[in-house]
């Protein structure tokens, strides 16, 4: 719910391991969709509210400031502008962009009952398939988070080495204008 209010959690994650849960018996998966279906169409809605009644100016005042959250919102903007009712639907399944879903509709005023109608078909479609792909692997976790922590070291790399060479950069180019 959060996550779908405009707090950037991970909800992929979290159905993940509710799967996971659910293939060693430790919950029920259908309570667990199912709440997990109500929790991103509230917290959607919430979303939405915030857009309608905050709009832009709220979002000029807390999120554009930082960097990779403009440029999430500006892809979420073009993609709702091109799409509409539809934006609401497929954001849902692209991270990043599904925090913004229900704030953008709510700044482009879209009527809310065509809102909550593709946002519920979305909560269910997401919640349906992340929470079935950790169930169907519940078997397979340890070499998923081993996989996910290889991953996470190679990015953690990369994103070190990106500083690296930005900061060798910015210190050429000083050293040139000297």
């Amino acid at each position: 719910m959060l996550e779908n209010a405009g707090i950037p959690l991970p909800g992929e994650t979290i159905l993940l391991f509710a799967g996971f849960l659910a293939f060693h018996g430790r919950i029920q998966l259908l309570p667990a969709i199912l709440v997990a279906i109500a929790g991103a169409t509230i917290g959607d809605s919430l979303g939405y509210v915030l857009g309608r009644f905050g709009g832009i100016a709220l979002f000029n005042r807390f999120f554009r400031r930082v960097p990779w959250v403009a440029k999430r919102f500006e892809q979420a903007h073009v993609l709702f502008l091109k799409y509409g009712q539809w934006a609401v639907f497929t954001a849902r399944f692209i991270t990043g962009l599904r925090v913004f879903a229900g704030i953008l509709a709510g700044i482009m005023l879209m009527p809310y009952p065509r809102f909550l109608l593709f946002n519920f078909t979305g909560a269910v479609c997401w919640t349906l398939v992340i929470s079935s792909v950790g169930f169907l692997f519940g078997g397979s976790w340890n070499r998923i988070v081993d996989l996910l922590d290889q991953m996470n070291r190679i990015t953690l790399i990369a994103v070190g080495a990106g500083i690296l060479l930005a900061a060798l950069i910015h210190t050429l180019r000083q050293r040139g204008r000297s």
